[in-house]
């Protein structure tokens, strides 16, 4: 049978839709677990809201995650497959791209932009993909359609060691410098061998197979590949990182390695995370019509809810600087009040009219309220937003202090660590650093009542928006006086 344009189209379409909103049983099961053990507060709460969050946007089909991703896609094509079509593979799957982002019912956040190294224009339907092609015996098409978030792909670690330098070594030495921003609990992929693209490559395939560990362990017979990810889980487990860096029993669920023949003289090695929006769906054609995707079962979910009683609730309108200075890092509150968004691109125009001498845009005014790090999913229907969890606060750090003195903020809400200096500049000024639980987009989303666009429109994602907010649940990362609920990463450093 023929291969039909439409199948694949439709079938990539339909494959990032579903993962945009469904975790794999495999998954939901191993967070499960690392919620039922974990004995730290902090991780515990977190792991649940990712949980909780998941269920949510099962239930009401919408994207777990506001970074609903850059497209991976690993394709198999058979060398006996013929064609109906009139477009390549490659414009195929970008068509299927296409539909998915712009899917009326269930649009997805548009992230890639053209030009990367000038104008850096959004193309604003998430294409092109990212794809991988090879061609095998056989008459189907297989593929693994992927939505790779970049919290956790801006982690990725490479190097070329020498030949008799210990892997193991380097990649625990290396998991502290990927900070919190990737998510933790996820999966860690390693890439061992070939050249420096296919260690990359291999690293990436590795986070596309199932979370097997637990089986892995059980065996009688395991592999030297097999020992030494049970090794690497458990040390880096044992580092104590946990949940979204707070400090936990788990910060990943699964190690995954895959090795190729390399030159005697080179050891190329690569790291790269899956964060806890691990996103990716096999399938296959094989010309008798779209793909079937799995059915799901949502009696894998936990029966779990959020337990508010030991927030406290915070007014935003009225707060003030003492106020915030009787809160300690690790505090939970519920927000309520007016917030204002900006992320990568806000900052630096923000940047580019206070140097100019310009102010800020007219309609936006920080004083005395939160910078809430987000780029939020379009809203349908009766929402008032899509999916808004934060995104990577580290990557704020050099605008801190012009926020801070230009600005008169409160503070920023956001997800993982600030560095040293950052904190410092908190401190000095008397300000709260405070973090949302990435990977619960959607269950944020809930909180906010009401939304409008203030400034910079034409950015997209990156537009800022005021929002008005009504017991969102953060924690407090950084307080008034610089004490830092992540300075886990800085201490393993040091003493790494």
């Amino acid at each position: 049978m023929k291969i039909q344009q439409e199948h694949v189209i439709e079938s990539v379409f339909s494959a990032l839709q579903y993962i945009s909103y469904y975790h794999s049983p495999d998954f939901i099961r191993a967070m499960t677990s690392a919620y039922e053990k974990e004995t730290h507060d902090s991780a515990k709460n977190a792991i649940a809201q990712i949980l909780i969050n998941s269920k949510m946007a099962a239930l009401g089909q919408r994207p777990m995650c506001q970074d609903t991703g850059i497209i991976n896609v690993f394709v198999e094509v058979g060398m006996d497959v013929s064609w109906e079509a009139d477009l390549s593979l490659e414009e195929m799957i970008n068509e299927g791209v296409r539909r998915a982002f712009t899917f009326a019912d269930n649009p997805l956040r548009a992230s890639i932009v053209t030009d990367p190294l000038f104008s850096r224009t959004n193309t604003k339907d998430n294409t092109p993909a990212v794809i991988h092609m090879k061609v095998v015996k056989g008459d189907v098409l297989k593929f693994i359609v992927a939505a790779k978030g970049c919290g956790s792909e801006n982690k990725a670690k490479f190097a070329v060691l020498a030949p008799d330098d210990n892997v193991s070594d380097w990649v625990i030495k290396m998991i502290p410098t990927m900070g919190a921003g990737w998510c933790p609990p996820g999966i860690i992929g390693i890439g061992v061998g070939g050249t420096a693209e296919k260690a990359m490559l291999m690293a990436k395939e590795s986070l596309m197979d199932p979370i097997d560990i637990v089986e892995v362990a059980q065996k009688s017979n395991q592999t030297n590949i097999e020992k030494m990810r049970l090794e690497l889980m458990d040390k880096i487990n044992n580092l104590g990182i946990g949940a979204q860096g707070l400090t936990g029993l788990t910060t990943v669920l699964d190690v995954k390695i895959k090795d190729y023949p390399s030159h005697a003289a080179s050891q190329a090695v690569a790291i790269i995370p899956n964060c806890a929006a691990t996103r990716h769906l096999h399938f296959s054609l094989d010309g008798s019509g779209v793909a079937q995707l799995p059915k799901v079962d949502m009696s894998i979910y936990p029966e779990l809810e959020m337990d508010y009683s030991k927030y406290k609730h915070i007014d935003l309108n009225t707060l003030t600087r003492e106020q915030m200075g009787e809160w300690n890092i690790g505090d939970t509150l519920l927000l309520t009040g007016t917030i204002i968004t900006g992320r990568d691109g806000a900052h630096a125009r923000l940047k580019h009219m206070l140097d100019e001498g310009k102010g800020l845009p007219k309609g936006v005014d920080f004083d005395n309220k939160f910078v809430y790090y987000v780029g939020p999913v379009d809203a349908v229907g009766d929402e008032v937003i899509g999916p808004a969890g934060p995104t990577t606060a580290t990557r704020m750090d050099k605008f801190t202090d012009m926020m801070l003195e230009n600005t008169n903020i409160l503070g920023m809400i956001g997800k993982a660590e600030r560095g040293n200096e950052t904190a410092n500049s908190i401190k000095n000024h008397k300000a709260t650093y405070l973090i949302a639980v990435g990977g619960a987009a959607y269950l944020i989303s809930k909180s906010i009542k009401k939304a409008k666009i203030i400034a910079f429109e034409d950015m997209g994602m990156e537009a800022i928006y005021e929002f008005e907010v009504e017991d969102m649940p953060v924690a407090v990362a950084v307080d008034s006086n610089g004490n830092n609920v992540h300075q886990i990463f800085q201490d393993l450093q040091v003493n790494g």
